[in-house]
């Protein structure tokens, strides 16, 4: 095995570096909820009827991803009493969430948008945004009691040359991690890894050393998807910036562009040359990413902390601690000791379309929507649906998920993907069920990654030629870091790439950046 002993000078720089946990934000594929009030309270048709008294209700057109099977439909109980908690008449337009960029850019291109929608901050919808398409909200934030409270940082990393074109859909800055197989770590008389070497070991032991017992070669160490979260992730490990760093004159260079980078790829080139990870990482369907991890074949998986409670519930369904045999790791110690890439602390933005939404009072009243959405009972109906349909509170006080017992599909057709428009600003304000051993780990994986963290100074700043261009230049740099891993290309060709991606506007691209730092280093 080779021991990566070399130790790498990474400039320190000193952005806005994370200095707290927003309330978690779990994706639309989590099962663990938190308590709504029944809709039919007599306090809840109070409110419904002073609301109403108030204001006539306003329609609503919302696109959002969808991520279960039976997406909801307009008569889920669900979204019945979050219509009358706002006072909206809600239409979803759920789509499958491999499909929703494409069709995003298909709305976008049709003219005929909805009111909100879930957008992508990528260099469609900022060249949108800049033709005037969706609401510059910023002005009017404070004027709302939760949506005023929304984390700066957060704020700063979504905003589009300095202003907000959206609300964003929060989630941890800490919440990247890795799933690992203790049973097979058992089995094989192995610790969790702490250094880079041992998780090359592990690796190489979950591949080779029968870690499963079945005296068969039917394991390997860790599953790789197309997607390119992994591999990010592995390289900030490894000393390599996060996206972007200062050089040694202290201007912002691509990760590319440090000596860091191409020493995570020779070792990435060395897990996969040794059967380590997946042959086919490169073109596995994200969909399918965990399946080897829950089928057993697979021993770690590099992604967010909250997926080891689902894989493990995959394996074994309502799992007790007798039955756990997965557990998390935010990092392990690199040549620059421990690193964390932070996620940018949101998940796309509810963007606010111009044209549906054509006077400054229609966006009010979509503004106090969106605002009323993240108190507590919105938030419960969203997440847990309705009390005494969906879930119960049992004699202890825990919240069970009855509409999932016995194989029930309801909560999926009713509930699940309504969390899909929740912004949890200021904090996530529902009640979760009991609490397993490893959601546990999971809040401590995402609190100490905090310690850890490496900002990317770049996140909120905008280049002219990245939002025109910046599909084209992702391609060049991924498609050549994913060739140099399976062998096509060489260090040379790989030199080659840089060349391309500078000049097919890489090099304006780092100008712009630059410009752009200095006025933000400017304005502090």
């Amino acid at each position: 095995m080779k021991k990566l002993t070399q130790r790498y000078f990474v400039p320190f720089f000193g952005l806005l570096l994370i200095v707290g946990l927003i309330g978690c934000s779990n994706d639309a594929n989590e099962t663990n909820s938190n308590e709504s009030n029944d809709n039919n309270s007599n306090e809840s048709n109070s409110n419904e009827e002073s609301a109403g008294d108030a204001e006539e209700r306003m329609s609503v057109r919302i696109m959002a991803p969808s991520f279960a099977p039976d997406p909801v439909g307009d008569d889920s109980p669900a979204l019945q009493a979050i219509e009358d908690y706002t006072n909206m008449d809600i239409s979803l337009e759920l789509v499958a969430n491999a499909n929703y960029e494409d069709r995003f850019n298909v709305t976008m291109a049709s003219g005929d948008l909805p009111h909100i929608m879930v957008a992508p901050k990528d260099a469609s919808f900022i060249n949108a945004t800049r033709d005037g398409a969706f609401w510059d909200v910023t002005d009017y934030l404070d004027d709302y009691d939760n949506l005023s409270q929304a984390n700066e940082i957060i704020l700063n990393n979504a905003s589009i040359d300095g202003r907000m074109f959206g609300i964003p859909r929060t989630r941890d800055l800490g919440r990247n991690g890795a799933t690992i197989n203790t049973e097979w770590l058992d089995n094989l008389g192995l610790d969790m890894p702490e250094t880079i070497d041992d998780f090359h070991e592990v690796l190489r032991a979950f591949t080779y050393d029968d870690p499963n017992q079945s005296g068969e070669d039917d394991t390997y160490g860790m599953v790789v998807s197309e997607w390119e979260g992994p591999w990010d992730n592995l390289q900030v490990w490894m000393g390599t910036p996060n996206e972007w760093g200062e050089d040694e004159n202290g201007d912002l260079m691509p990760d590319f562009m440090f000596d860091e980078y191409r020493e995570s790829l020779h070792f990435f080139k060395e897990l996969y040359d040794d059967g380590l990870v997946n042959e086919d990482f490169a073109v596995m369907d994200s969909g399918e990413w965990f399946d080897p991890v829950v089928n057993g074949e697979a021993g770690v998986v590099v992604d967010v902390s909250d997926a080891a409670n689902r894989l493990q519930n995959q394996i074994t369904e309502d799992y007790t601690d007798e039955d756990q045999i997965l557990d998390i790791f935010g990092t392990v110690e690199g040549p620059e000791g421990l690193r964390v890439k932070p996620t940018p602390g949101f998940h796309n933005l509810l963007a606010i379309s111009t044209t549906s939404v054509e006077t400054e009072d229609e966006l009010k009243r979509v503004l106090q929507f969106l605002n009323d959405l993240n108190d507590e009972e919105p938030q419960n109906l969203s997440y847990n649906g309705v009390e005494g349909i969906h879930h119960e509170i049992n004699e202890d006080g825990d919240l069970v998920i009855t509409s999932q017992q016995d194989g029930g599909d309801l909560f999926d057709s009713e509930v699940r993907d309504l969390n899909q428009f929740q912004m949890a600003i200021p904090e996530a304000n529902f009640r979760e069920g009991p609490q397993s051993a490893l959601q546990e780990k999971e809040a401590e994986v995402i609190e100490d990654n905090m310690n850890h963290a490496v900002a990317n100074p770049a996140e909120p700043l905008i280049s002219a030629t990245y939002t025109e261009r910046g599909t084209q230049l992702d391609n060049i740099i991924d498609d050549a870091r994913i060739q140099f891993i399976v062998g096509q290309i060489d260090e040379s060709e790989l030199d080659d790439a840089v060349e391309l991606w500078m000049n097919s506007g890489g090099e304006e691209y780092i100008a712009e950046i630059n410009e752009a730092y200095q006025i933000a280093q400017d304005a502090q």
